[in-house]
């Protein structure tokens, strides 16, 4: 059965703790019959640290604020030119486990990279999409009363460097691509669209089984 996802975009320069307020607090109120939503947008500059990061992973944050939060993984960046993709779904209503959702959400993106001429993949060691040894998203989702929320953050078009002051997704040197460094002409509002009808889809796909 497919379940329409309601497309929220939230829009640039989004700061991350009131966003992240907002999902949590949307799980905890919502009921059986709460329509599920699909929230895009680009965060102000932020390092995000999992539940199971450690701080050592966080080398040299600088000016760039570090914020603790419940999801799942390790320490990773958000920031302008980044697509974030904030699925608030009842999982047990569609009848989609975690891991389900989790390879829903890398499989739209692979399938985005692939609209752009880009090859990539899941990795089944480290969570996200990778194009050669490069980190392209990075996956880190929260299921709590049966819901998920957290997502998947997308690179597009976006300053780099900040990686390199984290041991990304826990990985020391792990290298960081975006869409632009990989000859992608792609815009964020482009993938903003793209990449709601992607998930859209995945996530109804892992609905059916």
């Amino acid at each position: 059965m497919s379940h329409d996802l309601t497309i929220q975009d939230l829009g640039s320069q989004v700061a991350y703790e009131p966003t992240w307020q907002a999902m949590r607090r949307i799980t905890d109120e919502r009921d059986t019959t709460t329509p599920d939503e699909l929230w895009l947008l680009e965060h102000q500059p932020v390092f995000t640290l999992g539940q199971n990061g450690r701080h050592e992973h966080v080398l040299a944050p600088g000016d760039i604020p570090l914020v603790p939060v419940d999801r799942g993984g390790q320490v990773t960046y958000h920031g302008p030119g980044q697509v974030v993709a904030y699925p608030l779904v009842d999982l047990r209503r569609r009848g989609v486990g975690v891991r389900g959702m989790v390879t829903a959400m890398e499989t739209g993106v692979i399938r985005l990279a692939e609209a752009y001429g880009i090859t990539a993949r899941a990795r089944p060691d480290a969570p996200g999409v990778y194009v050669g040894e490069s980190k392209l998203a990075a996956v880190g989702l929260r299921v709590r009363r049966g819901c998920s929320y957290h997502g998947v953050a997308v690179n597009v078009a976006m300053d780099l460097s900040p990686f390199g002051r984290i041991d990304p997704c826990g990985y020391a040197g792990m290298p960081v691509t975006d869409l632009r460094s990989l000859g992608a002409a792609a815009t964020t509002e482009d993938v903003k669209s793209r990449l709601a009808t992607l998930l859209s889809d995945t996530i109804d796909e892992a609905a059916r089984g």
